[in-house]
């Protein structure tokens, strides 16, 4: 089985490849994806890796707060995602 984790505050350089190839010195990571900005196509600063469960702890204590491109990053196990319409009524000002 594999677990996912959130990763935060990635450099705008940072890419898919870059991300595996990081994470696997911590474990097997199965799969690796980082979020863009569905107008622009960029990067939104974060993404998700995938890895082994019996390498989580060792990739979560390795990168959380390591510098990746001159940004520390965050890296905890990912939550569900919640859907909008249980979030509440959007506000408008």
């Amino acid at each position: 089985m594999a677990t996912k984790l959130y990763v935060g505050n990635l450099p705008w350089s940072a890419t898919q490849e870059s991300l595996k190839e990081e994470f696997s010195k911590a474990g097997t990571v199965v799969s690796t994806s980082i979020i863009t900005d569905k107008m622009t196509g960029k990067s939104r600063g974060f993404g998700f890796v995938e890895i082994e469960d019996a390498d989580v702890a060792n990739a979560i204590s390795m990168f959380n707060g390591k510098d990746m491109g001159g940004r520390a990053l965050t890296v905890n196990e990912a939550r569900p995602m919640v859907p909008r319409n249980e979030m509440g009524p959007r506000r408008s000002f």
